[in-house]
């Protein structure tokens, strides 16, 4: 049971990893002085931008998306409106959370910001290609047992990880190690990918051993 979803999962979760890795050795050859430290943001949003687009394709391609019951050019229009409001929002709301979390107010703002995109990417953007501008579908499949299908379940652990690992990349930067990645956001930037990248291997490793004892409610 699930063989075939499981499958899809993790081609999808590979072609995705290939893109970061892509989004990093590209610009290295072609843009002069590229470097993870050096060009931090430059490579927050080139990492951005292609999990974004190849995220939106394959999940497209794949039909993961919930079907859309009208078919009207501006029922669709208003659709692709309200994605983009809540991916904007959903900046302004890790923006704000980060700041309040210590970061600098004023003297960092686009290094803060840039950091919310890059999480918005790695998290509301998947919200978005699976479920919908549809909050509701968003709180029942982070609610308790509120997984109707082995791709929300694989939804709540890559997220999950990703807010972890983004948590956990916090932790140097004041410490007096005086290394370039402890400036900020690198070391959370970093987390967050590697959180990311870990929820891309252990959610279909995790289904697939649990995949006898899953059962989901009927949609």
């Amino acid at each position: 049971m699930w063989d075939h979803e499981i499958r899809a999962m993790a081609s999808t979760h590979a072609i995705i990893a290939a893109s970061m890795l892509a989004a990093t050795v590209v610009p290295a050859i072609v843009v002069p002085g590229f470097s993870v430290y050096d060009t931090h943001l430059l490579w927050i949003y080139s990492v951005s931008g292609a999990v974004s687009a190849v995220s939106v394709a394959i999940f497209w391609l794949l039909g993961i998306s919930p079907p859309t019951r009208k078919h009207t050019l501006g029922y669709k229009l208003s659709r692709l409106f309200r994605s983009c409001l809540y991916f904007f929002l959903s900046c302004l709301f890790f923006h704000t959370v980060v700041v309040l979390y210590g970061a600098p107010l004023i003297d960092s703002a686009l290094e803060t910001f840039s950091l919310a995109v890059l999480l918005s990417s790695l998290t509301t953007l998947r919200c978005l290609c699976m479920l919908g501008p549809n909050v509701q579908a968003w709180i029942r499949v982070f609610s308790r047992h509120g997984a109707m299908s082995v791709w929300d379940t694989c939804l709540q652990i890559t997220v999950t990880l990703t807010v972890l690992g983004v948590w956990v990349g916090a932790f140097p930067i004041p410490l007096d190690w005086n290394s370039p990645w402890q400036a900020w956001p690198i070391s959370c930037s970093l987390g967050a990918m590697l959180g990311y990248l870990t929820g891309l291997v252990v959610a279909p490793a995790w289904i697939h051993y649990h995949r006898k004892q899953l059962t989901y409610k009927c949609k």
